[in-house]
């Protein structure tokens, strides 16, 4: 066993990355400014020119696309139910209404043809999710969406770096990034909005600072008084330089980050082919560059002779630490109780959520931990094969 305990994420942080935050802190300018929009303006160069608009979170960003498009009662959102809470939530404070659809048992992906029977008249905006790092169909989704006329607005939470075909998330359409700590690169606390709709990104870009043309930085820089105008009642949801400097000292290695993560994932595929009811997740058809976000496996209790959270338990006895990504929304207690109608609807997505267990996954891991964690799996499911029999 481990004698030290190895977490399921960690971000990887430099000297170069401490660096950028202490320059920042010594500059005198901290909260949005010079960093921010270089942040915004390294990420649109990678993606070709899309319009990037940093904000505090991940679920920011959403808020303030949300707003931006005004969702709102007798609104329907098609989203599926495997998904982090914060989207459906935003759905339900804006009054909105989410409808599930189910994803593929294997990707954990939502299908175009499951998003197209969803759609009614109501339909205001579809949410696809690249699931830990895996992209969508976003051909087919966009032909379907605008042949509607709905929005469009994909969850990259887990996708930023993911590309389908030659296409990179986010440098088409409109996608929502996230820089949490357990992301592939990291803010501490952030997000970012891409896209080629530039109507949508200078609403959002106001919306983000009380709905003023322009921001802090702006005023004080350039020596304008303080007499900024309203055009309508926005939030506070900019990201301060301090953070953005670390995004942007990240951003230079995403694709090493990627790449690395990429190999701790054939290393783990290839030692969990042989343990049975361990079963990773799917890689999806045709050609991806996918984020590897997650190392997500499903505990089929009848093969593995342990339930999931029975497993994640002896992990973490063992010193080795896990997730769940995640309990579908529609099982957590207020939506069982407010939206009953989707208990026993989504079979897939149940499936799943009742197994899903993610392994540690970070880039400065090493061989040697992953050998650690299949080792560990090993001895869980060999020791209760023996019990059984």
């Amino acid at each position: 066993m481990r004698t030290t305990f190895l977490p399921f994420a960690r971000p990887s942080i430099s000297d170069e990355d401490i660096q950028a935050v202490v320059q920042t802190l010594q500059s005198g300018w901290i909260t949005t400014g010079s960093q921010c929009a270089s942040l915004e303006q390294a990420m649109a160069d990678r993606l070709g020119g899309a319009n990037v608009v940093a904000a505090m979170s991940g679920t920011a960003v959403m808020d303030l696309v949300f707003r931006a498009l005004n969702i709102g009662p007798g609104d329907e959102i098609i989203t599926p139910s495997m998904t982090w809470v914060s989207t459906v939530n935003l759905i339900t404070l804006h009054g909105a209404t989410p409808v599930f659809v189910d994803v593929d048992r294997d990707t954990l992906l939502v299908s175009p043809e499951s998003i197209e029977s969803a759609m009614t008249s109501r339909t205001k905006a579809v949410i696809p999710v690249h699931y830990c790092g895996a992209p969508c169909d976003m051909d087919a989704i966009r032909s379907i969406c605008d042949g509607r006329g709905v929005h469009c607005i994909e969850d990259a939470a887990h996708a930023i770096g993911t590309r389908l075909g030659s296409s990179e998330v986010g440098s088409t359409g409109t996608a929502v990034f996230s820089m949490h700590p357990i992301k592939t690169i990291t803010t501490g606390e952030g997000g970012l909005l891409a896209t080629d709709d530039e109507q949508l990104a200078q609403r959002v870009r106001r919306l983000r600072f009380h709905g003023l043309e322009v921001d802090a930085h702006d005023r004080s820089q350039h020596g304008r008084a303080p007499q900024a105008q309203v055009f309508e009642p926005g939030v506070k949801a900019n990201l301060p330089d301090m953070n953005a400097a670390l995004g942007l000292s990240q951003l230079r290695r995403l694709d090493t980050f990627i790449d690395r993560r990429d190999v701790l994932t054939k290393r783990y595929r290839e030692g969990l082919a042989d343990i049975k009811g361990i079963d990773p997740v799917a890689d999806p058809t045709g050609s991806h560059r996918h984020g590897r976000h997650l190392m997500i496996v499903r505990v089929e209790p009848t093969q593995a002779g342990v339930d999931r959270d029975e497993f994640m338990a002896m992990l973490k006895d063992a010193n080795i630490g896990t997730g769940i990504h995640f309990l579908a929304v529609h099982t957590h207690a207020w939506y069982r109780e407010h939206m009953p109608q989707w208990d026993g609807a989504l079979p897939e997505t149940e499936y799943n959520s009742d197994r899903i267990c993610s392994l540690p996954l970070f880039p400065d891991m090493t061989d040697a931990d992953v050998d650690d964690v299949l080792k560990a799996v090993h001895s869980i499911v060999n020791a209760q094969s023996a019990v059984s029999s």
